[in-house]
């Protein structure tokens, strides 16, 4: 790629997407308002970036019923966990660097919630009952003390389509279970095999 083609100083950048306005940059607060802590009771789903040791960018999803993320008398934020993989990726990353970056999805919404902040992991009894599902009480839960948070324009979603059913095409083969089966060396039994342990394991163990 030529260098004339680099996007590689802020000015560049400014010169072809344009400098926000002031009405757009006036968004970006430092703790949750009342909109905010309504669309969080409303979300079923965030997705969490966190940094690795190498300083990479990871994230993960994390969903329950709606509003499963509480907020605190102090404006922060409590995400319950729940049964996973066990890689714990993003929570190792926490206990390195304890940078955070939230999103927010509610289902219809075409604009979602952005939180950034610093997380700790904790473990209080308590507190675990009362995330309970199923009778299940969560695993751990993660602590977000909140310093920016601002709702994106919908953009993304109206071009996504994501709320638009009749856009989505039929469900196909699971790709994560070819992809596994494959770093196995395995073949079309090895896939059939893998299919009915995650369907299993997504019936019995969600909580």
């Amino acid at each position: 790629m030529s260098d004339e083609h680099l996007i590689d100083y802020e000015a560049k950048l400014e010169a072809l997407i344009g400098a926000p306005l002031d009405i757009v940059k006036a968004k970006v607060v430092s703790a949750l308002d009342d909109p905010m802590r309504k669309f969080v009771a409303s979300s079923p789903l965030a997705f969490v970036s966190t940094i690795d040791a190498q300083g990479r960018a990871d994230i993960s999803p994390k969903g329950d019923p709606a509003g499963f993320t509480w907020i605190d008398d102090k404006g922060n934020l409590i995400i319950p966990e729940r049964p996973g993989n066990k890689l714990t990726f993003g929570f190792r990353n926490i206990l390195r660097d304890n940078r955070i970056g939230l999103i927010f999805v509610v289902p219809g919404m075409r604009e979602t919630l952005r939180v950034k902040g610093t997380a700790t992991l904790r473990k209080d009894p308590d507190m675990l009952e009362q995330f309970q599902v199923n009778n299940k009480p969560a695993l751990m839960y993660t602590y977000v003390e909140v310093e920016e948070c601002f709702f994106h324009c919908g953009k993304a979603m109206i071009r996504s389509n994501l709320w638009k059913p009749e856009k989505w095409g039929e469900r196909g083969e699971s790709l994560m279970v070819r992809q596994i089966s494959a770093a196995m060396g395995g073949d079309a039994q090895l896939e059939k095999v893998l299919e009915e342990e995650i369907e299993k394991n997504y019936k019995n163990e969600l909580y």
